[in-house]
């Protein structure tokens, strides 16, 4: 009957977030044990809380299977939503899930917190594998770079957040960093019969996690990599359990049910090893303590002992631990429980007779609010100690902790009337303002000791002069009762003018335009008449009560530090330090109630230093970050979990040492064989991803040397650059080469014909302009000038040797100079990829014959017939193409090279328009043209570093842009105004959020990392804060959006549509907009 009842108590906790024993066991009676009737009870929102009947408040339950403590844990917010008004829908919502929970439990012996670990796995399982099904411009992974993913020399491993998972690698780091817990699980071996079908639901569970677990406790022992993929121990435990829904998991809850499934695997183990013997469980012996409850129950006395794991504490109302823990271990009117007579008060105690090695608390800082019907989460400051002693709390020493209580609550008592004394004097006043009572009697002496003053503080100032002392005041005469002239007022009267000149000579204080004051002014009020025996009596009382008040408020303060001092100081006596524990993890969680990220910190004892695991970043850390991230009060990050650890057993975090040669084990020896030939095998694995990488770097390498190589001769000795003498031997020859083979004598009749049109077009349609008109507007693109210089410099060539050479010798121009520019170190306002395609195919290290081609494609071009030597040579170069054949050059390359150069250029103008709107502050139109030309960037780097522009420059501002638009809605939320903080909220909700994943999903960005936190925490600042209520329930509503941490990319518009540029105004304008950016002193490109 007690078992059914507690059962029923935890079941409305955990769906209500109530903590108070006697109001559930209120709610259960008025519901006659019906629990939707129960939690309809309990979230009506003006309910009183009823008072409850004490003979039924404190009936000890008998734990049987739980080994948990519950009371007091925080509200299970996956359970259902109880933020609606319809209160008949919320009852049979209620209704319903408990009646489907309940049969889930008899059909399959799963229990609903197991049913709700389930969801978040199979949603974080769906989440990474909806990532590989993402469209190509959504695809975001790991650098491909796999030395950017290696591990450092002694450097703890991460693990990947896999989607919703950051609970996963805090809980597991801290267990894995438990060297005691480590080597369990490393050695563990399965049992015999694993082989066979499993005999129940919990082997079928638990031994598969097992053997998962230890593998991923391999790799982060022994692994090569950063960071390793925790995705396959996920799935093991998303099979055990089928459910369709998701919300991120309670860390605390997950850890409960993880050391519940650790033990009953450990329990398989133990009972095939001691068949017929009480099996030892080393989880049970590691994790578990015990407490004796002793309480009075109606005047009769009682003694119960309960096992504990994870155990539970209130963090509200309490400023430390060790409060939170006092409050923990008494409960109701103890009086009675140490008096001699047994009156009918009724209380208990807690008294530990056996703690665990590892000591966790788990702390609740989640409420549930009964008025908004969900829970909130609680930010008040809780410090604790990083060295532990619990022996005030120890059974063995009930009786002298209990005196030391008593001293305690009587220096209290004490405290609390001396506080209130020390208040008077301190904000003395019976008005709503109070002020320091030494303070009053110091400024009643300087108003006594002032110098009298016999006028009013009104009568020298002119009421009706106008404001600003634009016009001369009226003279000390005429405001002593004496009536001026009418003539002053008479316009235009020589008489009246003259007088009024007289008065401005008068000296007026201006008080806004002149800095002196008058000399007759005083500067602050005065007493009209005082003598000389009434300012000495006053004097000296004054004197003498701000000393005696003075004196009174030391003599307090003092007294009040002494009792601190002495409470402080209370349990410190050797005697009372006899257990220590020292602080080994502490799990923080960042956000709200319902959404926010998980990570840890954890001592490392052989360096003497703290860490933090942030999925997987691992940094070193100090006790002043841990402290700043995890008392709260600060920002919205608190700790949510501490693990403490005996100080005085060594062994669990002690390393482990070879027992013939006594040397210390450390990576792979530290590892069973089979462990040891997986972790190897997967180590091999990344080598060769390494080892491949390097290859293809290399052969870049080697394909970039080789161009350059052959540019340069080139350079020296073009390619095929004149005309081949003829063989007169008469022996069979190979065929030349297109460039090789000499141009037909005789131009073709439709090549003449055409050329002949478009240079008679051309004239017609700019008939009127001069020749250096039309070539300014048709020719003077950078290619064809630099075409044009080079046909300049091959004249005497053409002169000599006819057209054909000086195509030859214009081709070898044209190649050294862009080759020249290809090589040079530009600043990136003078980007010559832009000026020139083959200048952009060259640093690529693009094929011979596509250079060739192109350089081919510029000489052809039939703008050049403006005079007779560039026809001609326009003719040999189309000529030449002509007698290109299929197999000389693939086209299809051709083209590939040709469209990543037109991608680039749109690259630059995305790049160009973004840069230019944030010059102008126009944020939000210039975000989405920098988000698009991170996005193409990205993919054109992909294939070389030199395929696009710098990525941390962008990247930079991509940044700048997002932060600039969080304050901007943030100054909008600021000012209360619905419509401004609407706005605000839209811009965060529409392109803030919206973008923040693509902040995240490059975790080796840690400036973008750190914009995103101080984005949050601009936000999250605003919780501590009073605001009206509808503020605060808009805030509410979005923080959980601001604070999610997947990094799934959301679908953005369609890319803006882009202008056609010609090359010269491309180049211009974005010299001028890079030139901007240097001269501002930002991060300046580079290729």
């Amino acid at each position: 009957m007690e078992e059914h009842q507690q059962t029923l108590l935890n079941q409305l906790r955990e769906v209500t977030g109530t903590t108070d024993v006697q109001l559930l066991q209120e709610a259960l009676q008025v519901s006659n044990g019906d629990l939707a009737e129960a939690v309809a009870f309990l979230t009506e929102k003006n309910a009183k809380v009823p008072q409850q009947d004490e003979a039924t408040y404190y009936q000890t339950a008998q734990i049987a299977n739980d080994r948990y403590i519950s009371v007091g844990s925080q509200a299970d917010t996956n359970v259902i939503d109880l933020t609606g008004d319809d209160k008949d829908d919320l009852q049979r919502a209620i209704a319903l899930s408990l009646e489907e929970s309940n049969r889930a439990f008899r059909e399959t012996g799963i229990t609903d917190e197991e049913q709700a670990i389930s969801r978040v796995l199979e949603a974080s399982i769906a989440e990474n594998k909806a990532s590989l099904k993402r469209t190509h411009t959504e695809v975001w992974s790991d650098s491909p770079n796999p030395h950017d993913r290696k591990r450092q020399e002694n450097c703890p491993v991460g693990l990947k957040n896999v989607g919703n998972t950051c609970w996963f690698s805090a809980v597991i780091q801290s267990l894995f960093n438990l060297l005691e817990f480590q080597r369990l699980v490393l050695h563990y071996s399965p049992p015999a019969r694993m082989q066979d079908l499993p005999r129940n639901q919990k082997e079928h569970r638990n031994l598969p996690f097992m053997q998962e677990l230890r593998c991923l406790f391999s790799l982060l022992v022994g692994s090569k990599r950063k960071y390793v993929d925790p995705t396959r121990a996920v799935e093991i435990l998303k099979d055990a359990f089928k459910s369709s829904e998701s919300q991120q998991q309670d860390v605390s809850e997950f850890t409960h049910k993880l050391l519940d499934w650790l033990e009953d695997a450990f329990q398989i183990k133990a009972e095939e090893e001691r068949e017929g013997e009480k099996p030892k469980n080393p989880m049970v012996e590691l994790f578990y303590g015990r407490f004796l409850a002793v309480g009075v129950l109606e005047g009769k006395k009682f003694e119960n002992t309960e096992m504990f794991g994870q155990y539970p504490l209130q963090v509200n109302g309490f400023k430390d631990l060790h409060e939170c823990l006092e409050a923990a271990m008494i409960e109701g009117e103890i009086e009675s429980l140490h008096s001699a007579d047994n009156s009918a008060k009724s209380g208990q105690e807690h008294w530990f007779t056996e703690l665990p090695p590892v000591l966790t608390f788990e702390l609740s800082r989640f409420e549930f609010n009964q008025a908004l019907g969900r829970p909130e989460k609680i930010h008040n400051k809780l410090e604790f100690p990083s060295m532990l002693y619990m022996d005030r709390y120890m059974d063995r020493n009930r009786d002298i902790t209990r005196i030391k209580r008593e001293e305690i609550r009587r220096l209290k008592e004490h405290l609390t009337v001396l506080q209130q004394r020390l208040e008077r004097y301190l904000s003395y006043g019976s008005g709503p303002k109070r002020f320091p009572l030494a303070d009053v009697l110091q400024y009643a002496m300087e108003f006594a000791s002032s110098k009298p003053v016999c006028t009013s503080p009104v009568e020298d100032i002119d009421t009706t002069a106008p404001p600003g002392g634009t016009t001369a005041q009226v003279p000390p005469a005429a405001s002593l009762g004496e009536q001026p002239d009418a003539s002053l007022s008479a316009e235009g009267s020589g008489s009246g003018q003259q007088a009024q000149q007289q008065q401005q000579r008068v000296p007026i204080h201006k008080p806004f335009t002149q800095s002196r004051v008058p000399l007759d002014l005083p500067m602050h009020p005065a007493p009209r008449h005082v003598t000389e025996e009434e300012l000495r009596v006053l004097e000296g009382c004054l004197h003498r009560w701000r000393s005696e008040v003075e004196n009174d408020t030391r003599d307090l303060q003092a007294s009040i530090s002494r009792i601190h001092r002495t409470i402080e100081l209370m349990y410190s006596d050797k005697s009372m330090m006899q257990v220590p524990y020292r602080l080994h993890a502490v799990l923080v969680h960042e956000g709200q109630a319902n959404a926010g990220h998980y990570w840890a910190y954890i001592y490392d004892p052989h360096h003497r230093r703290w860490m933090k695991y942030n999925d997987i970043s691992v940094t070193k850390s100090s006790w002043e970050e841990l402290v700043r991230d995890s008392f709260g009060g600060y920002r919205n990050a608190s700790a949510y979990c501490l693990m403490y650890i005996d100080d005085k057993k060594p062994f669990l975090i002690e390393e482990e040492f070879d027992k013939e040669t006594g040397q210390m084990l450390s990576g792979l020896d530290k590892l069973p064989p089979d462990l040891k030939e997986y972790v190897e095998a997967d180590n091999k694995l990344f080598v060769r991803e390494m080892e491949e990488w390097d290859a293809l770097q290399a052969h870049k390498l080697q394909q970039e040397k080789l161009a350059l190589a052959a540019a340069s001769s080139v350079a020296a000795q073009p390619m095929s650059t004149e005309p081949c003498p003829q063989d007169d031997t008469g022996a069979p020859q190979q065929e030349p080469e297109y460039m090789e083979q000499q141009s037909p004598t005789g131009d073709a009749k439709h090549l003449q014909e055409d050329t002949e049109r478009a240079i008679s077009k051309a004239a017609a349609e700019h008939d009127e302009k001069s020749p250096e008109a039309l070539l300014n507007t048709a020719m003077m693109t950078p290619n064809m000038q630099g075409v044009i210089m080079a046909i300049g410099k091959s004249r005497s060539v053409y002169d000599k040797c006819g057209p054909e050479a000086a195509f030859f010798k214009a081709m070898k121009v044209e190649y050294t100079r862009l080759l020249r520019f290809a090589q040079e170190d530009t600043p990136p306002e003078r980007d010559y990829r832009l000026q020139h395609v083959i200048v952009y195919f060259i640093q690529n290290q693009a094929p011979k014959k596509i250079l060739e081609r192109t350089l081919l494609m510029q000489f052809a071009d039939r703008n050049l017939g403006f005079d007779e030597r560039c026809k001609n040579i326009m003719k040999v170069a189309r000529a030449k193409l002509e007698l290109i054949k299929p197999d000389e050059v693939n086209m299809e390359e051709y083209e590939v090279w040709h469209q990543d150069y037109r991608n680039f250029r749109d690259t630059t103008v995305f790049l160009l328009f973004g840069l230019e709107l944030f010059l102008k502050k126009s944020y939000v139109e210039g975000l989405m043209y920098l988000i698009y030309t991170y996005q193409y960037n990205k993919e054109l780097l992909v294939k070389g570093p030199y395929r696009g522009h710098d990525e941390e420059l962008i990247a930079h501002y991509r940044r700048e842009c997002l932060l600039k638009l969080n304050e901007h809605a943030a100054a909008l939320f600021e000012t209360g105004e619905e419509n401004e903080v609407n706005a605000g909220l839209s811009i965060m909700n529409e392109l803030v959020v919206t973008c923040i994943p693509l902040l995240l999903v490059d975790e080796l960005e840690e400036k973008d990392m750190v914009a995103v936190e101080d984005m949050r925490n601009r936000w999250c600042s605003y919780l501590g804060q009073e605001m009206e209520p509808n503020l605060q329930e808009k805030l509410t509503d979005f923080l959980p959006k601001l604070l999610d941490c997947s990094t799934e990319i959301k679908s953005f518009h369609d890319p803006p549509k882009l202008p056609s540029y010609s090359t010269l105004e491309l180049c211009e304008r974005f010299s001028r907009v890079m030139t901007s950016l240097t001269q501002s002193r930002t991060p300046a490109d580079g290729r």
